[in-house]
Formats: C-alpha cells, structure tokens, sequence
C-alpha cells in the first residue's frame, strides 16, 4: 500500500509619503500715468531686465540646467526606491496569505476532508506572487493537492498535481514519490519505475525507492508480455482477413522466438 506523506504547515508571518513641491511664479503689469522722464527711466529699466533676461536663457541654453536636472534625478531615484519597497511588502503580504492558506488545507487534510482542502491549496496557489519567493509554497500546494486526489482514488489528477509540482521545483522527492505510486496504482509500471530511478539518483541512500523497483520488475515484464501477446493476436486477425482472400491463412507462417536476444523469425509452412 503506498504511503502519503503531508506537507507540514510553513511559518512564515511577515505609506511611503511622497513630498509634493508647489511652486508659482506671478507677474503683474500695471497701468499709470507718468512724466517723460519717469518715462525714460522706466524704458531704460526695462531694457536693462530684457537684457539680464536674455542672459539667463543663454545660460540655461547653453547647460546652466544642470542644477535642476540633478535634483530632478535624485527625486526620480527616491520614487523608484519608494516603489520598489511597495512592491516588496505586497509580495511578502501575498506571500503570507498563501502560507496561511496552505495551513488551513493541511488542518482539513488532517481531518480527511479532502475535497475542501483542494479548494485551500488552489487558492492559496492563485494568490502567490510570481518568482522564485513563492517556489516552495507553490510546489507543496501542487504536491499536497495531488496527495489529496491520491485519497479520492484520483490517480490520473494525482498524476497531473505531482507534474505541475515537479515544474516547479524539478527536485522535489516527495511529489517524484507520489506519482510513482499512482502511476504503480494505473499498472504503468515502466513509469513508476522511472521515477524510483530519479529518486535514486537524488537520494541514493533511499531504500523504499530500491525495494519498489525490485518488486515491480517483474511486474513490468509481465505487462510488456501481454503487451506483446496482444499485440500478435491482432496481427494474427488482420493478417487473416486479408490472406484468407487467397486461401492462406496465418497459421501456415510459424513464429519462432529467440531466447538470447527476443526477437521473432517467421517461416512459411504450406
């Protein structure tokens, strides 16, 4: 009977201001009236501001800027940093809501409703933020929804969860395990063994992994047997149906098996 083993629980439990410059420039030309003279000094001044004016542009034109633009630099790297500090603390948020998911799908799990525990692990899989933050509780939803299905006597879906895992994380012993008894559960013996194989190559010291494929050995022969036998009884009818339109049938050719290497010779006997 093969076993299934539950992830345990994970512990995990984990404003920007933005300073807002306001600034305004105000002109005010006025109306009055004046001497000849007031008048003069008041050309004289304004030529004198047009030209200090003119200087200034000059000066921006040719890069005096430079001052504002580093200020602005500076104000740019600060709201990126402020966003990427947002960005972390929704991730870690997100990333605890998952955990905490997973925690109440292994509560049920324990309590053997299984149903109701899919439903924990899948929303806690939706809610995990992308990257490689989020792998491990990722890859032990998808393991422990497959453990779930393993219960239900779903070995296909079993199957489907262990792959998604193994997506995730490729190394992952538990979820190879799982699906090398559901796959042993539908009689696909050659796979089940396959994986026991790659959990040997990741765990060389596990023993469950060498006593499977010992046992299923033979089991595997046996099924690539009557694959066989199957196969050549379906020939055996095809090949009738169409030699019989010339008198002949199948059994008037002989299959001959050879011991050392398995192959088959076939001679006409009338």
């Amino acid at each position: 009977m093969a076993v299934i083993e539950e992830e345990s629980p994970d512990e995990s439990d984990r404003k920007s201001p933005e300073a807002v410059k306001a600034g305004a420039d105000y002109n005010s030309d006025g109306y009055e009236t004046a001497s000849d003279t007031e008048l003069q000094e008041d050309v004289a001044e304004t030529e004198n501001c047009t030209r200090s004016n003119e200087t200034d542009a000059s000066w921006v034109s040719n890069g005096g800027h430079g001052e504002h633009s580093a200020s602005g630099d500076v104000k740019a790297e600060e709201s990126h940093e402020k966003t990427e500090s947002i960005g972390a603390e929704a991730i870690e948020r997100a990333l605890n809501e998952a955990n905490d998911a997973k925690a109440e799908g292994n509560a049920l799990f324990k309590s053997g409703l299984y149903e109701e525990a899919l439903s924990k692990y899948e929303f806690a899989i939706q809610i995990a933020p992308e990257g490689s933050s989020s792998s491990e509780v990722r890859s032990m939803c998808f393991a422990n929804r497959a453990a779930c299905f393993f219960k239900l006597g779903k070995y296909e879906e079993t199957i489907k969860e262990c792959t998604k895992a193994l997506e995730v994380n490729p190394n992952y012993v538990k979820a190879i395990l799982r699906r090398a008894e559901a796959h042993e559960k539908l009689e696909h013996y050659e796979e089940s063994m396959a994986d026991m194989n790659k959990i040997l190559e990741l765990d060389p010291s596990n023993d469950q992994a060498r006593r499977t494929i010992i046992r299923l050995k033979p089991l595997a022969d046996e099924k690539r047997e009557k694959m066989k036998e199957e196969m050549i009884g379906k020939l055996k009818e095809m090949g009738n149906s169409i030699l019989g339109r010339f008198g002949m049938s199948i059994d008037n050719f002989k299959a001959v098996k050879d011991p050392n290497t398995g192959s088959y010779s076939i001679s006409y006997q009338s």
